[in-house]
């Protein structure tokens, strides 16, 4: 379901504190996102293995997941979740996961945002998104062609619940929970993370400081380019599945 986006570029909208609830990439915002690309150096992202190329196949989420159908093509719809599993399938691949912590990685940075309400700070959707994930287990670990498993659902939900919520601000319980899916959580908050710069504000792209990931500083030129391909061709009338598939090719990554 695609939604009619504003007349007001975002870019502009975030500059008077004026975005609204549901917000759709518009061409002046994506020629503001290229004109003010960071020094990256060049993009070499490593090679991705069949199983996770299988994996990022999968990863464009069936409407009926959403909480929200005017999400499917905002910007923490489609288009951000296949980017987020992508960049969680290169972070897997960096720290050579096998390929069962790398499915339970990139299902995770799939979904993480599927109970989201609206684009703004919607508090407590990652909490949302792992309940969902709980009770939808079977049918979302059978879209991606695997079994789930108690000890894989329980690391995927936790990872999904600790996204939207800064190390700092762990209480006792979550600290509890991260410990026996430290390297999960980890990585799903950095390709979250990665993914920030189609947002309409400088200061919020991504940050280093708010993540534990190594090879995060590694991923930023492959996470803008994906952002810039895959939203010029949604522009151009690709859906938003399509959109993400291209740049994925156009950087082989699939």
């Amino acid at each position: 379901m695609s939604t009619t986006p504003t007349t007001t570029s975002l870019v502009d909208l975030a500059a008077r504190r004026q975005l609204p609830h549901h917000q759709y990439m518009d061409p002046a915002t994506i020629e503001w996102i290229k004109a003010n690309r960071p020094d990256l150096g060049a993009a070499w992202p490593p090679p991705l293995g069949p199983a996770s190329k299988q994996l990022l196949d999968r990863s464009a989420l069936p409407a009926a997941w959403l909480a929200e159908p005017r999400l499917q093509d905002s910007l923490h719809g489609v288009r951000h979740s296949m980017r987020t599993a992508a960049l969680a399938a290169l972070l897997a691949e960096i720290h050579g996961l096998d390929d069962a912590d790398t499915a339970t990685v990139v299902l995770a940075a799939a979904v993480h945002d599927c109970q989201r309400l609206h684009d703004k700070d919607d508090r407590g959707h990652g909490a949302r998104a792992a309940i969902w994930l709980a009770a939808n287990a079977d049918a979302v670990w059978t879209h991606f062609d695997m079994v789930a498993t108690p000890r894989r659902i329980i690391q995927a939900a936790t990872a999904i619940r600790l996204h939207d919520l800064p190390y700092d601000a762990f209480c006792p319980d979550d600290r509890a929970d991260y410990a026996r899916a430290e390297l999960i959580c980890d990585l799903v908050k950095a390709a979250d993370a990665l993914d920030r710069y189609r947002l309409p504000k400088l200061s919020w792209w991504p940050d280093v400081r708010h993540i534990r990931e190594p090879a995060f500083d590694q991923l930023r030129a492959i996470a803008f380019n994906l952002v810039v391909i895959s939203e010029t061709a949604h522009l151009a009338g690709a859906s938003s599945a399509e959109a993400v598939r291209f740049a994925l090719a156009e950087k082989g990554l699939v």
